[in-house]
């Protein structure tokens, strides 16, 4: 289905000429219908009727059959504009400094965005994907998202075994998951999915035991064999007998003239 046009939206004064503010006016109202469509969507899934959505945009009926005829239009005009936000997203991070950290704080941001909009999500799942309306859009977010991923890989970040396809089906299951866990934050199970994705020994990552144990090493080797005091020569025991003080006869003459010596 193709989007209606934006001449037939549009409200016209009369002899059909049009004034200077027809256009944003129109385009005020079709974002507040499309607000009103997230939110209303949120709340109560696909169900919700058009004249709900006019109601929370504060607009007339009238105005939201002019830029969505149907429903299905509606929905998927909002399904595009969440696909265009992310992907936007993704643009904003493609030159970060850290291209790991970048690319995992998107991956979160489709998971969780994703588990917010559930009701659209079954849609598209169930209703055939990609709708036309979106098809494009789609394109571009697996463009812009397969940067970010061929950045991280070349940063050592994550797997270099990863294909888009590989990560976008990952996403198929924490969505699942995240729809199991209350809140809009990133779950313990969904974390370690994408935990699974990193490449070994990553920079910034920390692998440790969740209660290590307390354990010292008493193997150390320390050095303690005696040393001759005038030469600093190692002295090895020779088993019988009193330990040498001294290397050789020599430095224990030495050692000797030096007790015996006068002062200076």
């Amino acid at each position: 289905m193709s989007a209606p046009a934006l001449s037939h939206a549009e409200p016209t004064l009369s002899h059909d000429r049009p004034t200077p503010n027809t256009r944003s006016d129109a385009r005020r109202n079709r974002a507040l219908v499309l607000a009103a469509a997230q939110r209303a969507l949120a709340e109560g899934g696909v169900a919700v009727s058009l004249a709900e959505v006019a109601r929370r945009a504060g607009v007339g009926a009238g105005t939201v059959y002019r830029h969505f005829p149907t429903k299905t239009a509606l929905l998927e005009a909002v399904m595009q504009q969440r696909i265009d936000r992310l992907t936007a997203v993704a643009h904003r991070l493609r030159d970060a400094p850290d291209p790991g950290r970048a690319f995992f704080a998107f991956c979160t941001e489709v998971i969780t965005s994703a588990h917010r909009n559930q009701a659209v999500c079954d849609l598209a799942a169930n209703d055939g994907w990609p709708r036309e309306l979106v098809q494009d859009a789609g394109a571009r977010f697996h463009a812009a998202f397969d940067d970010l991923l061929i950045a991280a890989q070349r940063a050592g970040a994550v797997r270099p075994d990863l294909a888009l396809s590989d990560v976008l089906a990952l996403f198929t299951g924490c969505v699942a998951i995240q729809r199991l866990s209350p809140g809009n934050e990133l779950s313990r199970p969904t974390a370690l999915v994408l935990d699974s994705m990193r490449a070994r020994h990553a920079p910034g990552t920390v692998t440790k035991l969740r209660n290590p144990p307390a354990t010292r090493d008493e193997t150390i080797a320390r050095d303690e064999t005696p040393h001759c005091p005038i030469c600093a020569t190692p002295i090895h025991p020779t088993g019988t007998g009193r330990p040498a003080r001294y290397c050789s006869a020599a430095c224990r003459q030495k050692a000797h003239r030096r007790r015996h010596a006068a002062p200076a």
